[in-house]
């Protein structure tokens, strides 16, 4: 076990500490003036890490996760602060560490796969529930609704993630008042050329549009089936070029048929529009990989359901919530980097493949040991981490289907019934538009 020396010990992450090492943080702390001005039990940096280490023990109080940190290093006699003494120590560090540092690993990984040359992403946004207390009411409010709105006022979340590795490009959040839509411009400062952005109907805006394109990156991007665009040429499979305000697109039609067990299970239509208008991408392949669009919504899952477990965050100040989710993006970032850096020495493992629940079971764990927080003469290049993932990967992909029922029924007087979970083998048929039209 190797820690940091002196009143300097308690500070680390376990073997994440490797991916946002001390040098990282001191920089942060002294590029954002928050540098503690004398040595004593809680230094800044030591701070800065129980911040990050919340993020990973979501269930538990600062003075539990403060004894997770400590639990392996009491000979070294740290110190046992006080609930009020952490308080104040988080207040003292504030927002822009965390934010600081969450952009600094915020990004692609190293290796990220890409479709035809072109780094995939996606954009879209989530909610989070924040204490009820009066400021944070103030600031985030409650969403409105026809049975009362929401319990806890919500803060809305949009980010743009790497499809695959599903790390974070980037993310910023704010008042549920404000739509997704306000937020996304905010975001493109992360697009480039050679980059495919992939975006639900809810951002087919002309303006958001004509933004992604001069960003010089691709988009592929749903929209409603009966909007119009003016027409200037047509493909032989049916989808047409067009015009989407300044930006010239093509328009993709097609009808998607799905069967489970021999069945019908679902029929829809579905328009897409992209800024990919070379032959050499077809229709059919464009539709399947829109799909990949749900990488996002996964990665949604993971911090919401599997790290937060559906918990309110802590904070009970807007301040504090801002502290508080910029941990909660960094760890994870930090847990998706550790993850795909041991996909990428395994051929045979596709980075989704690798299970996030084990690798933040793996990660808390090396918190609780104070385990690889300094690395050996040895370099490790995968780590316990990674070794724990590469061991029981998740299974290839495959169809999942399931009604859309209340998981948590509001009465226990409710009807009695089963529901079929089986994963059957799906048939899914693709019937592209119109094939009479010449290609431009």
């Amino acid at each position: 076990m190797k820690v940091a020396a002196g009143r300097f010990a308690p500070g680390h992450l376990g073997e994440l500490t490797q991916i946002v090492p001390f040098e990282m943080v001191d920089d942060i702390l002294a590029t954002t003036g928050t540098v503690q001005a004398r040595i004593r039990d809680l230094p800044s940096r030591v701070v800065v890490y129980l911040l990050l280490a919340a993020g990973l023990f979501t269930e538990s109080g600062y003075q539990q996760v403060w004894a997770r940190l400590t639990s392996s290093i009491t000979v070294l006699n740290p110190a046992t602060p006080t609930s009020s003494a952490l308080a104040q120590a988080r207040r003292r560090i504030g927002v822009k560490p965390l934010a600081a540092l969450f952009a600094l690993l915020a990004g692609p990984a190293a290796g990220a796969q890409r479709w035809r040359g072109l780094l995939l992403c996606a954009i879209d946004g989530t909610t989070l529930s924040v204490p009820d207390s009066p400021a944070n009411l103030t600031t985030y409010g409650r969403q409105t609704g026809s049975h009362g709105g929401s319990g806890y006022p919500l803060l809305r979340l949009v980010a743009i993630v790497a499809c695959g590795s599903r790390t974070v490009l980037d993310a910023v959040f704010g008042p549920i008042g404000t739509a997704e839509i306000r937020y996304a411009p905010t975001l493109f400062r992360c697009l480039r050329s050679g980059m495919l952005l992939l975006a639900d109907r809810n951002f087919a805006v002309c303006d958001l549009v004509e933004q992604i394109h001069n960003t010089g990156a691709d988009l592929l991007i749903r929209c409603k089936t009966n909007r119009k665009f003016p027409t200037i040429g047509r493909y032989r499979d049916g989808s047409q070029l067009a015009l989407l305000g300044s930006v010239v697109v093509r328009v993709i039609d097609a009808e998607i048929t799905v069967h489970t067990a021999g069945k019908l299970h679902h029929t829809g239509q579905y328009r897409l529009i992209t800024t990919l208008t070379g032959h050499q991408f077809t229709a059919l392949d464009l539709i399947t990989l829109y799909h990949q669009r749900w990488e996002i919504e996964t990665a949604f899952l993971e911090m919401k359901s599997t790290t937060l477990e559906g918990r309110v965050l802590r904070a009970r100040t807007p301040t504090g919530i801002e502290q508080e989710v910029y941990a909660l993006l960094t760890t994870y970032q930090a847990l998706r980097l550790a993850m795909t850096s041991a996909t990428d020495h395994d051929p045979d493992i596709a980075p989704d493949r690798a299970s996030f629940t084990i690798a933040l079971a793996t990660a808390r764990d090396q918190v609780i040991q104070a385990a690889g927080v300094i690395a050996d003469t040895v370099i490790d290049l995968i780590g316990v981490i990674g070794r724990a993932i590469l061991t029981d990967p998740l299974p290839e992909r495959r169809i999942r289907t399931s009604p859309r029922v209340v998981k948590r029924a509001i009465s226990k007087h409710r009807a009695k019934g089963t529901i079929d979970r089986t994963n059957h083998k799906a048939t899914i048929t693709i019937t592209l538009g119109s094939t009479s039209s010449p290609a431009p």
